[in-house]
C-alpha cells in the first residue's frame, strides 16, 4: 500500500474504531463521498476493515413505500365497461319480412309470396357515327403579320450614387452635405481575456470547475515553516519534519454552486515536480476550509502540511481532480 491518503485514512480510523464516514472525513479534512469509495476499497483487498450502513428501518420503509405509489395526476390505463362492442341486435318487435299484396278480392288457398324481382337494366346498344370520315379543320389564311416597332427607349437620368448623395452608413454627411470621410473608424472588438493560470503569492487565478463552476482563487499566504503553529495546537513533529501553512480564498463568481471541499487537491511541489498532500490535521489559530461555496461567496481556510526538514517548496498548485491538468492553477513561492 503505497498510497498515502489510504494510509492516513487507516490510521484515523484505528484510532476511532468504531465512527461514521462524516465523521472519518471531518477528522482528515476529506470529502466524504470519497472516503467513502477508498474504504470500500480497501476492505475488499483483505483487510480487517468492515464498511456498514445503519439506517431507521420504519421511516426507510415509509419512503419506499411512498416511492412506490402511483403519482398523482397520472391517467391509469381503464378496461372498457359495458357490453362488448360489436353488432348490435335490433330494438322493439320483430318485423315480419314485407309481403307482396296481390288484387282485393276473395282468396283461394294459402297466398304465396312471390320472389322479389331485380330490376333489369337493359343496354341500350351504341349508335355506331355513319358518314363521310371526318377531315382536318382547314387552317384560316390571311395577310401575313407585321413585327411591331420596338419602342423608343428614352436615356434615362443619371442619378447619383447612394454613396455620395447620403454618406456612408452610420454618417450624417447627407444632412451637412459634406464629402463622405476619407478615413472610415473600424468597430472596436473586445477580446476576452483569457484566465490566468500562473502567479505569484498574492495573485487571485480563475479556473472551472468539474460542473462548469466559475472559480477564483487567491493564494494569501504560506507560511513555511510553521513549527510553532504545529506545536501549540498539541500536535508534535517527528524528527526531521518541519509544518507549511498555506491561506488561500475561494470565490465563486458563477450561477453554479461548488459543492467540494476546496483544498482538497491542494498540494506542494517541490523543484524536482514531486507534490505533497496535505495532512490530516487543523489548527485551532487557523481554521481549515469548510465544504461548498455558493455562488457568489467567498471562502478561506488553512491547510497543514507535514514534509521533511530539509525538503524544498517552489510552488503550491490547485487542481479540481489530480488528472486535470487543464484547469490547474500553479502559484510560484519564492523562498
Amino acid at each position: 500500500m503505497t498510497d498515502p491518503v489510504d494510509v492516513r485514512l487507516l490510521g484515523v480510523v484505528a484510532e476511532m474504531g468504531r465512527a461514521a464516514v462524516h465523521e472519518v472525513a471531518a477528522r482528515v479534512g476529506m470529502d466524504p463521498r470519497e472516503v467513502a469509495s477508498r474504504l470500500v476499497a480497501l476492505s475488499a483487498t483483505g483487510l480487517p476493515l468492515l464498511v456498514g450502513v445503519e439506517c431507521d428501518p420504519v421511516r426507510l420503509r415509509q419512503v419506499a413505500m411512498a416511492a412506490a405509489q402511483p403519482q398523482y395526476g397520472m391517467q391509469q390505463p381503464y378496461g372498457v365497461q359495458g357490453t362488448p362492442t360489436g353488432p348490435y341486435p335490433p330494438s322493439g318487435p320483430m318485423q315480419a319480412p314485407y309481403q307482396q299484396q296481390g288484387p282485393v278480392g276473395p282468396q283461394s288457398g294459402p297466398h304465396q309470396m312471390q320472389p322479389m324481382q331485380q330490376p333489369v337494366v337493359q343496354q341500350q346498344p351504341m349508335m355506331h357515327r355513319t358518314g363521310p370520315p371526318s377531315s382536318p379543320f382547314p387552317a384560316q389564311t390571311g395577310p401575313p403579320s407585321q413585327p411591331f416597332a420596338a419602342p423608343v427607349q428614352q436615356p434615362l437620368p443619371q442619378v447619383e450614387a447612394p454613396i455620395s448623395m447620403w454618406g456612408p452608413p452610420q454618417t450624417s454627411t447627407w444632412a451637412r452635405g459634406d464629402a463622405p470621410p476619407q478615413d472610415m473608424t473600424q468597430p472596436t472588438v473586445r477580446a476576452e481575456k483569457p484566465d490566468v493560470r500562473q502567479g505569484k503569492v498574492g495573485s487571485a487565478l480563475q479556473t472551472e470547475g468539474l460542473e462548469g463552476e466559475r472559480l477564483s482563487i487567491t493564494l494569501v499566504e504560506v507560511v513555511d515553516p510553521a513549527d510553532y503553529l504545529f506545536t501549540a495546537a498539541g500536535y508534535r513533529l517527528q524528527e526531521g519534519e518541519r509544518s507549511v501553512v498555506v491561506h488561500t480564498e475561494l470565490t465563486n463568481r458563477g450561477a453554479v454552486a461548488f459543492q467540494s471541499l476546496p483544498d482538497l487537491y491542494l498540494v506542494l511541489v517541490t523543484p524536482e515536480g514531486r507534490t505533497i498532500s496535505k495532512a490530516p490535521v487543523s489548527l485551532s489559530s487557523r481554521p481549515p476550509h469548510r465544504i461548498g461555496v455558493p455562488p457568489g461567496e467567498t471562502q478561506g481556510g488553512h491547510t497543514v502540511y507535514v514534509v521533511p526538514e530539509n525538503t524544498e517548496v517552489t510552488s503550491v498548485r490547485w487542481s479540481p481532480r489530480p488528472d486535470e491538468e487543464s484547469r490547474a492553477l500553479t502559484w510560484t513561492v519564492e523562498n
